[in-house]
């Protein structure tokens, strides 16, 4: 079961989350965090959304199907399971969502053969779609968060048209396509309500500087004749990739990220971007490693290779906030073709229309929104 809607003395954004998990787990802390420490904005690409602070976001309903999570409160779910310690210092804070109960979810394909060899799904024998969408109902929940593993495209799309059936809007943080999807698009647009997605392009992480020197090599003139990208991390989303089966849409969404930001074209063959391992001491550190490879004046040869270091969960937390709150506002001003621009600027695999735009300018074009010129 969920908690009802919590009455708070400010702004708040009513959130379900979808998967409790280590990026779920950066959520929560970071918004215990900022709650606590309302003036600070070190972390933050928009300290302020609207009325929304960093802090606003109320977990007011969760589902999980890892036994050691359901029914817990969504605060204890968080530091439960596999779930890794994200270095966020949450230690003296007050905690957030210790009135939220973690329900059961439905397991449809949302665990693979991987997870399942560290966790076990409890029965969703008495669950029902009916059920949920009342308890997203009853939750007061604004805005509806998907952090499903990777290759989960059954159980995603069946947690969007749930939120179509509640009347939430969607954030759809994984590489399922959604956004990009025409008919999903059109249905929420006609419901009036935001989707936001596919595919959370971290706030500092791998996608966004790789975009950004694909970019450079457009914009100064240089051609990108080869690129990779390999990332390794311990924690359990590196786990659930080791199963090759489930990373279809995920080697699509960071491959046309890259490559939608360069204005030229790249054979196949000479574009490699994707997961590479799972290396378990790394814990929640992911390691980038990325080369690029062209020609500048007279055809002279240019290389850029470089590693970079992050903490994965709260690097994609740091954008989570911003959606939610995008979302929210979206709702608030009955104005969700904003979406599209948020999607551009937060996620890898944004719609279509927006994907080849520069991020510069959809963060431009957002902000103007924001302010609400």
């Amino acid at each position: 079961m969920t908690s009802t809607r919590t009455t708070t003395t400010t702004a708040s954004v009513n959130v379900g989350i979808i998967g409790v998990g280590n990026c779920a787990r950066a959520l929560l802390e970071g918004t215990a965090y900022y709650r606590h420490n309302p003036t600070t904005s070190a972390g933050l690409m928009f300290p302020t959304v609207g009325p929304y602070h960093a802090g606003a976001l109320n977990p007011v309903a969760a589902w999980d199907v890892d036994v050691e999570k359901v029914g817990k409160s969504v605060w204890d779910a968080r530091a439960a399971g596999q779930n890794l310690d994200v270095r966020i210092p949450f230690h003296d804070l007050p905690p957030v969502g210790t009135d939220t109960i973690v329900a059961q979810a439905p397991l449809l394909d949302g665990t693979g053969s991987k997870y399942r060899e560290r966790i076990t799904p409890g029965s969703d024998a008495e669950v029902t779609r009916a059920g949920i969408v009342e308890q997203i109902r009853e939750a007061g929940v604004d805005v509806l968060l998907n952090y499903l593993p990777v290759g989960s495209q059954e159980a995603t799309e069946w947690w969007a048209s749930v939120a179509l059936e509640a009347g939430v809007g969607f954030v759809n943080n994984v590489p399922v396509f959604i956004a990009r999807n025409e008919g999903w698009r059109r249905k929420f647009r006609e419901a009036g309500l935001p989707l936001i997605g596919d595919d959370i392009k971290s706030q500092l992480g791998a996608t966004y500087v790789h975009r950004v020197l694909a970019r450079a090599f457009s914009d100064r003139g240089v051609s990108l004749d080869r690129t990779y990208q390999l990332n390794v991390g311990g924690n359990m989303d590196f786990y659930n990739m080791l199963e090759a089966d489930r990373l279809a849409t995920k080697r699509v969404s960071k491959s046309s990220a890259v490559t939608d930001s360069y204005d030229g074209v790249l054979a196949p063959e000479d574009v490699h971007i994707g997961p590479s391992d799972f290396v378990q001491f790394l814990g929640d550190t992911k390691k980038a490693f990325i080369r690029c490879e062209g020609r500048g004046f007279g055809g002279a040869p240019i290389e850029i290779e470089m590693q970079l270091t992050v903490p994965d969960s709260p690097n994609s937390a740091g954008v989570v906030i911003d959606a939610a709150r995008i979302a929210k506002l979206a709702l608030d001003r009955q104005d969700v073709a904003v979406d599209e621009w948020a999607s551009a600027w937060l996620f890898k695999a944004p719609p279509l229309p927006v994907a080849q735009k520069s991020d510069t300018a959809a963060r431009e074009r957002l902000v103007q929104w924001i302010s609400g010129a």
